[in-house]
């Protein structure tokens, strides 16, 4: 490949999938596939860019044979320029994991190897000497928090040149959240179908038929003092297969979040970043608290304390148990 594009590996350390640059060695880390497939076919489109004829080699970890990647990155009868792509690093053989720390002591040239490791410690002392090399290291960690799931929903429309309102993209989440492709996908169908900026409305008659019913829906239906929506969510995840126990955790998590944040509001910003809590998780317990007085609180967890007892086995009705705790933890908002 030409010069331009072998860049050294120190200037695109801990880049993002989207500002990967070529190398000699690329490790894509983390759990999110779909961004790992980003990094690794901007990589590939980077390397067709530099020279179409680029051969591109895919090989899978589990299925490996000793001695593969020494061949299919030797130099070809027509000096092509190369790219293999090592998928399920944490699933690698012995073989593999010594053919890779071999090559990567010495790359060769007009070739890149890009490396995909999900996680976990298989693999630990080759991730070790890629960061020793100072290896490029595409971060492609799961996504899991509203918070984190509102940026990507965000940026994904800023890729596309279109904007959405904060409740657009907070009802987007709410519609389709669980799964980043399936979320990148509503984006690019809001994308294709639609015009101007993105409102609540529009993703409502998309997608409004698809909030989820999980336990933490029903916790911020609660918190919330909308009592009807939270039975309501409450009722279709039970009917659903939901089951009352981590439904009742995730309103006990709700509202000690709540119940930290109260405590050291009043000592100012500092204290409240000493909880160790995101800062997504502070702003909306922030905002939550408006509703909320000490008495109304302490009421409400003593009603989800209540529940959690009945619902592991002191009462003899779980469901019953946690719709009354639904019921009080709404009915405690202002109170």
């Amino acid at each position: 490949m030409p010069p331009s594009t072998r860049r050294p590996a120190a200037r695109t350390a801990g880049v993002s999938w989207e500002a990967v640059e070529l190398a000699p060695v690329l490790l894509v880390s983390g759990a999110e596939g779909l961004l790992a497939d980003r990094a690794v076919e901007r990589v590939v489109s980077l390397a067709r860019a530099a020279d179409p004829g680029v051969e591109v080699t895919r090989l899978d970890a589990a299925d490996y044979a000793v001695g593969t990647l020494g061949v299919v990155s030797s130099p070809s009868l027509f000096a092509e320029d190369k790219v293999v792509v090592v998928d399920g690093l944490e699933r690698a053989s012995d073989d593999l994991l010594s053919d890779v720390t071999q090559y990567v002591a010495a790359p060769p040239a007009d070739v890149v190897l890009v490396l995909r490791h999900a996680g976990g410690q298989r693999g630990k002392k080759l991730l070790d000497t890629l960061r020793t090399l100072g290896v490029p290291t595409v971060a492609c960690d799961a996504i899991k928090s509203d918070g984190d799931k509102s940026a990507f929903v965000t940026a994904e429309l800023r890729r596309a040149g279109r904007r959405a309102d904060a409740q657009a993209v907070r009802a987007l989440v709410d519609a389709v959240g669980s799964d980043l492709r399936e979320l990148a996908a509503s984006c690019s169908q809001l994308v294709a179908d639609t015009t101007g900026l993105i409102g609540p409305e529009v993703v409502e008659r998309y997608y409004g038929g698809r909030i989820e019913a999980t336990g933490f829906r029903v916790a911020d239906a609660a918190v919330a003092g909308q009592a009807g929506q939270a039975v309501a969510l409450l009722r279709h995840a039970l009917a659903t297969g939901v089951d009352p126990v981590p439904v009742v955790a995730a309103l006990a998590a709700k509202l000690r979040v709540l119940a930290k944040v109260a405590a050291v509001r009043g000592r100012g910003a500092g204290a409240v970043r000493d909880l160790g809590l995101a800062p997504w998780q502070t702003d909306r317990a922030m905002a939550d608290l408006r509703r909320w007085t000490p008495e109304g609180l302490a009421s409400a967890i003593a009603a989800v304390a209540q529940a959690d007892a009945e619902v592991k086995g002191e009462g003899r009705d779980p469901q019953f148990a946690v719709e009354r705790a639904v019921l009080r933890v709404a009915g405690a908002v202002g109170s």
